[in-house]
């Protein structure tokens, strides 16, 4: 069998992992009553709400001639081809074809749909491949699902690889020199060593002098999706709730552009709770964004070969262990693809 560009593991490695979720873009940019053009995995889709308040993914071309999906008419529960009106419904079934009314292309799932689901304020979507169509099982991070935690929600894209944002979340070491200026890791050892430890979802990569005072551990967890857990100590000037934990997910655009996902939480009830939320957007957010920028900058100044060209130490384990697994799993899939 001829191998086919976008299986082969190095593709694969470059745009995202197939079979399991992902994170799209937050849901307030698909309005009630609108569509939007997106990219993901390098692939282009279509989001667009539906009369129902519901979401549907497609892939953004026609069955017809291949038109984008996305230039055309939102018609509540369908969209219609601007080329030459083909109808599609959220599930990728041809409803119509004003042409030609009764043509065989009606009544036919021509179009791809993706699995979709809307968590504290983004969009996820699970991209299969031929072999697992069907979603995997979720499990949401507990922090944006349970009740007594207040989280927000920032929403970045950023110019650089989706491995090397990942890999950013498993290095807390740059906590302490990227960020010492910052309001919250100014504090802590220059100089730390770190562990892993295994857990049934991943793992946490921690240092093991140091506790309670930076950026002093990282967790990865895999639960059909991929994301990070992390905590950053807060004094009590910044408000109730102790420390301030971060949930963060990457979305692979394509090879060279991420949409990153940050949420900042809290453990907060009843008037702590508005406290928090209080001070987070009177005071904290700006911070905060201040911090995710240094981010930006560092990692968009680094050469897409930059992977390729290091001398790694001790404290670059979580990132080691990140790419084994990742380019493990790549070239699983594309085995399967090619098989």
């Amino acid at each position: 069998m001829s191998l086919n560009t976008t299986d082969t593991a190095e593709h694969i490695y470059a745009h995202g992992l197939r079979n399991q979720w992902h994170p799209v873009v937050p849901s307030s940019f698909v309005a009630p009553g609108a569509m939007r053009k997106v990219t993901a995995l390098g692939e282009n889709w279509l989001l667009f709400r539906r009369s129902d308040g519901g979401l549907s993914m497609l892939a953004d071309r026609c069955p017809h001639r291949g038109a984008p999906l996305s230039l055309g008419k939102h018609l509540g529960d369908r969209v219609s081809c601007w080329y030459h009106g083909v109808e599609v419904d959220g599930t990728g079934t041809v409803t119509s074809v004003p042409g030609l009314p009764g043509c065989n292309l009606e009544g036919k799932r021509l179009v791809t749909s993706l699995p979709v689901r809307e968590v504290a304020g983004a969009i996820l979507a699970y991209f299969g491949d031929e072999e697992h169509p069907e979603p995997v099982d979720l499990t949401l991070p507990d922090p944006l699902v349970d009740d007594e935690i207040s989280a927000f929600l920032a929403y970045a894209e950023w110019d650089v690889p989706w491995r090397f944002a990942m890999e950013n979340l498993l290095d807390p070491m740059h906590g302490q020199f990227l960020h010492n200026e910052s309001h919250t890791m100014f504090d802590g050892a220059s100089q730390a060593k770190f562990r892993i430890r295994e857990t049934d979802r991943g793992y946490f990569f921690e240092k093991t002098d140091q506790r309670g005072v930076n950026f002093d551990w990282v967790e990865l967890c895999r639960t059909g999706i991929d994301w990070v857990d992390l905590s950053i100590p807060y004094p009590p000037s910044a408000g109730p709730g102790g420390a301030f934990g971060i949930v963060g997910m990457a979305c692979p655009v394509d090879d060279r552009r991420t949409g990153v996902f940050f949420w900042r939480y809290r453990k907060v009830q009843d008037w702590q709770r508005d406290t928090w939320r209080f001070l987070y957007r009177t005071l904290i957010e700006e911070r905060h964004w201040e911090v995710l920028e240094q981010d930006r900058v560092m990692l968009e100044a680094l050469p897409a070969d930059a992977d390729q060209q290091e001398n790694l130490y001790q404290h670059d384990l979580g990132v080691v262990r990140l790419r084994r697994l990742f380019q493990a799993e790549a070239k699983q899939q594309s085995k399967a693809a090619t098989a």
